[in-house]
């Protein structure tokens, strides 16, 4: 009972250690900063969104620490998916945050996989909420054949972190040898998967 108890106790604290640290002031001011006034807790990223032509490709706008300083220290950040017909989120991570995901317009394929290789998965519509669990690998698929779909998801982490599984796995120069071996398949088929991922000239 003691072991289970311990086990418990240390799960608790991994999960207290590797989320956002706790932070002893009301907010954090980068070192550049000299004045803060209410600019500095005004995000105005999502503009560009407002009456925007729709994308051609899956696209995500984000207000993480990276673009809205104000957000270290909070533990939240957000970020709004928009998805041509047919198009897809790749398979991937977010190392240090949950997903939760609100679907705005339009219908979605979403899954997981969790750490017993079990896929779960949904079809979602508008006003309908999902949740990706910390660190699972996860995507959203739009298969309309003709409309578009729009998200936003929220993170409980100001830098949440994006691993993307393809890019991860076939762009970043593990060998070759290594990744036909790890896929049972042959070398032409790897470089074929990585001349797809290649950035478009």
């Amino acid at each position: 009972m003691a072991h289970k108890s311990l086990t418990i106790v240390v799960f608790q604290l991994l999960a207290i250690i590797t989320g956002d640290p706790d932070i002893i002031s009301d907010f954090l001011i980068p070192a550049n900063l000299t004045i803060v006034d209410n600019n500095f807790f005004t995000y105005t990223g999502f503009r560009v969104l407002v009456d925007a032509d729709p994308p051609t490709t899956f696209k995500v706008t984000k207000a993480s620490m990276a673009e809205f300083p104000a957000l270290n220290g909070q533990s939240v950040s957000f970020a709004v998916l928009q998805y041509p017909s047919g198009s897809v989120n790749p398979p991937h991570t977010h190392p240090r945050s949950a997903e939760l995901l609100l679907l705005l317009q339009g219908s979605l394929e979403v899954g997981f996989v969790d750490t017993a290789n079990k896929l779960y998965t949904q079809t979602l519509q508008v006003g309908d909420m999902f949740v990706f669990p910390k660190g699972l690998v996860h995507y959203q698929y739009n298969s309309d054949g003709k409309d578009p779909a729009l998200a936003i998801s929220g993170f409980g982490s100001a830098n949440a972190g994006t691993v993307s599984v393809p890019g991860t796995v076939f762009a970043t120069g593990i060998d070759n040898v290594i990744l036909a071996k790890s896929f049972k398949t042959d070398d032409a088929t790897v470089q074929k998967i990585e001349a797809g991922l290649a950035p478009k000239a």
